[in-house]
């Protein structure tokens, strides 16, 4: 979102010209930070408070990139909500709302100030942590793989339509493969990729990698079969262990159905409570693998959501 001069918010005195906003919420935060909400906000230096936050994206006067941490999240939301529908809207939190305000910014912004130097890191002297950075899109790590897995949330039917409709890829009772259990559904989104305006990877990191559902990617089929099952055990978990706040969250999808994301140690998943999971692993870069419905899938995602935690 382009600054204008009338979206300004003040820094220590200083204008602070809008770029974009983001929400840091148990049920909305960006999933560059950490697995859930509490590690997102522990990436910031901020307390999980059970509201939230607004994360307001801008420039100051001279060019440097700050990120102004607000208490009125329903201000945010309203803005974001604004520009989402392509409408125009001031976003000028009130200076009692400002938490704090933090150098750098924690997600690539693809826009800059206009009538300002370009967008660069404070001054050391002008505060006492090191500037927030985007994450390294180039190489395949935690904040990677749940970026590529918000994407496929985001682009569900893009993804899904590269799987047969019969797809019923489940890994046997004893860790071994099912007849296509293997399968991959090509490189993850965003992989290798600039990040973009949200950090939220747009292209396919593995351009040569097979998008056929019986391609073996990375590993042996048993090897494939027995990181599912666990993965899909951890999760199973969760119902039992209630994980902290926002490692599952659940979201509007069409036909009445949900979109669920969940993030485990070195995976992250997203499934519709509909229809089949994708999960993303740490040890495969940039691989996704498929999982179909199967017998014990939709128990799973029905109980995953009715844990997780949603918008309000």
């Amino acid at each position: 979102m382009a600054g204008t001069d009338e979206d300004v918010v003040t820094v220590d005195d200083d204008a602070l010209y809008v770029l974009t906003a983001i929400l840091l919420t148990p049920a909305n935060f960006p999933s560059v930070l950490g697995d859930d909400y509490p590690a997102a906000c522990a990436a910031l230096g901020l307390a999980p408070l059970a509201d939230g936050y607004g994360l307001v994206l801008g420039q100051d006067s001279e060019g440097a990139r700050w990120t102004v941490v607000v208490d009125d999240v329903s201000l945010v939301a309203v803005a974001i909500s604004s520009w989402d529908c392509g409408m125009e809207y001031d976003l000028s939190p009130d200076e009692r709302s400002v938490v704090t305000a933090l150098p750098g910014w924690p997600l690539a912004v693809a826009v800059s100030a206009p009538g300002v130097p370009a967008p660069h890191d404070p001054a050391p002297e002008l505060t006492d942590r090191p500037p927030l950075t985007p994450p390294d899109t180039t190489v395949w790590g935690p904040a990677q793989r749940r970026l590529g897995a918000d994407e496929i949330a985001l682009q569900w039917a893009a993804w899904r339509a590269q799987i047969d409709d019969d797809f019923s890829a489940q890994p046997g009772p004893d860790g071994s493969a099912a007849a296509d259990g293997s399968g991959t559904a090509g490189g993850a989104p965003g992989a290798g990729e600039d990040a973009g305006a949200e950090a939220a990877g747009a292209g396919r990191g593995d351009a040569g990698t097979d998008t056929s559902a019986g391609s073996e990617g990375q590993g042996a089929p048993g090897s494939r079969s027995r990181e599912i099952r666990r993965v899909l055990a951890e999760a199973r978990g969760y119902v039992d262990n209630p994980p902290p706040l926002g490692r599952v969250r659940s979201a509007f999808a069409s036909d009445s159905a949900r979109t669920l994301r969940a993030d485990g140690p070195g995976w992250s998943l997203v499934a519709r409570t509909d229809d089949m999971a994708f999960l993303l692993l740490d040890d495969e870069p940039g691989e996704i693998v498929p999982v179909g419905r199967g017998p014990e899938l939709p128990g799973l995602l029905e109980a995953l959501d009715r844990m997780a935690v949603r918008p309000a």
